[in-house]
């Protein structure tokens, strides 16, 4: 139809999703000043950190060491007392191990750090367990097989002896490797454990062909077989033991339910 207008499409442009998320994000961002005033307060705490480091304001003026006896306790002390007048922030595992190197057989457990001028330390001590002797040579071992020092008067030491023909033997603060020093030495830090009067009448400890056995100062031997259940046979020697005449030549408790002696039983 003349003078009829067509009907306008048109298009209408609606607003997009990631302005208006881009502005919620942005809420959440920190601003300018925040970011600087972070950074400053750290700079600052490590700076204070630093600072306290240097000063005397937390130095060292008391160690105190826990440990399982008093002697061991003392010598802590006195390889510790170069602590004294460091500051306490620089007190750590590395610093404390350092200065215990010269006690092999003395282990750091754990620190830790009273302020303003405390530093607590608990520290653990391997017992001697044994004398090591090769020829003319005697070592003191712990009842974990470690070498605690070279002794210049080994009759003058009650402990048992584990003698050995052509062992080698490590320097001070290292573990035995040859099982026929390592076995016994173990052996006799467990029956220290398990019984320290047993543990007294003992004065020697072999291995052979994987077989341990005691020698007691009577000379009877107690012949073990393997380490296994070794606070059993410690039971039943000491009940045997009991039961016949003082040097008797051997108590076998390999097996513990069936013991074998080579003796005059009392009864």
């Amino acid at each position: 139809m003349a003078g009829t207008r067509k009907p306008r499409s048109a298009v209408v442009a609606l607003p997009g999703r990631r302005p208006a998320v881009s502005l919620r994000l942005a809420r959440f961002l920190p601003s300018g000043r925040s970011l600087l005033l972070g950074f400053g307060l750290v700079a600052l705490a490590v700076g204070s950190y630093v600072g306290a480091r240097e000063t005397s304001a937390f130095a060292v003026q008391d160690v105190e060491v826990s440990a399982t006896r008093p002697l061991v306790a003392r010598r802590v002390e006195q390889a510790l007392a170069s602590l004294e007048g460091k500051s306490l922030l620089s007190v750590n595992a590395a610093a404390i191990d350092g200065r215990l190197e010269a006690l092999p057989d003395v282990k750091l457990v754990s620190y830790d750090r009273a302020f303003p001028h405390t530093a607590r330390i608990v520290v653990w001590a391997e017992r001697p367990a044994a004398v090591l002797r090769r020829g003319s040579g005697a070592w003191l071992v712990s009842e974990r097989g470690r070498i605690l020092q070279r002794l210049s008067d080994a009759p003058a030491s009650r402990l048992p002896r584990i003698w050995v023909a052509e062992s080698s033997v490590p320097g001070d603060g290292a573990v035995l490797s040859d099982d026929e020093a390592l076995q016994p030495a173990l052996t006799l830090g467990r029956v220290l454990s398990i019984d320290r009067r047993f543990f007294g009448g003992v004065s020697e400890a072999r291995e052979l062909d994987g077989d341990l056995v005691l020698v007691l100062r009577s000379g009877t031997e107690v012949r073990l077989g393997g380490a296994d259940e070794l606070a059993l046979k410690l039971a039943v020697a000491r009940r045997i033991l009991g039961l016949v005449e003082p040097g008797a030549e051997y108590v076998d408790v390999s097996v513990p339910e069936r013991p074998v002696v080579l003796g005059n039983p009392k009864v």
